[in-house]
């Protein structure tokens, strides 16, 4: 089995930490490839960089050479995961919602912590488009750029710790969501001060991408995610 796990930002060494977050779960004769848009912004923290990419990423898995049987978009609360499901025949996973479906098994109410608060809004509409905003009992912003995840990590568990604790002691969280794809690394110093269970969207995503593909299952294309119809598509970036 190959998974394509696309990075959503231009930052390889982010796509490297991602892919290798992935592996760390992956059953083994699943091959993890890590995908990094040939286009985009270094890192994605608002709407016009989620819309761009969307279209990047849609461009770096359409134009990927070999076969796979799925694919993870590793952006948390980013764009793009429904044009993906219309233009693939295998399953699409996207980490947002992979990680609060997960969370909803191990606790009453989740709480997602982020990275800046202006994607707070962002991470609140993908849950809720996804039915999933119920059992939220909040979104935190940790008050940290993505870049700023792997170039000062001391300050990042630091933040992302206290913003945790918040979630459970005052918002009732009993699942907290790592809520970034660079944030993987954080489990462990997450879940020792907090001592709740710490739900990374990547790893999440890989275990539910692998079951599909097990059981054979991928997107319906009956309707709303039905394959694009034939038209004439001026100045489109990637080959459909």
């Amino acid at each position: 089995m190959r998974i394509l796990v696309a990075n959503v930002n231009t930052t390889v060494s982010m796509t490297d930490a991602i892919a290798e977050s992935a592996r760390a779960v992956a059953s083994p004769g699943t091959e993890i490839v890590g995908i990094t848009p040939r286009f985009g912004a270094d890192s994605c923290e608002g709407n016009f960089e989620s819309y761009l990419a969307a279209i990047a990423v849609m461009d770096a898995i359409t134009s990927y050479p070999e076969p796979f049987d799925a694919v993870i978009q590793a952006g948390y609360g980013e764009h793009g995961r429904e044009g993906l499901q219309e233009l693939l025949d295998v399953p699409v996973v996207d980490i947002t919602e992979a990680a609060a479906s997960t969370a909803m098994y191990l606790g009453h109410k989740y709480s997602v912590v982020t990275t800046l608060d202006r994607t707070v809004p962002l991470i609140e509409d993908r849950l809720k488009l996804a039915g999933l905003d119920d059992r939220c009992a909040s979104v935190r912003a940790s008050g940290l750029g993505v870049l700023e995840l792997e170039s000062d990590p001391e300050r990042a568990v630091e933040a992302i710790v206290a913003q945790s604790r918040e979630a459970v002691e005052n918002d009732h969280a009993e699942v907290i969501c790592l809520g970034c794809g660079g944030m993987a690394e954080l489990e462990d110093k997450v879940k020792a001060a907090t001592g709740v269970p710490i739900v990374d969207g990547v790893r999440s995503a890989v275990t539910i991408a692998e079951g599909l593909v097990r059981m054979g299952l991928t997107t319906s294309k009956v309707r709303t995610y039905a394959t694009p119809r034939p038209k004439t598509v001026v100045g489109w970036p990637f080959q459909l």
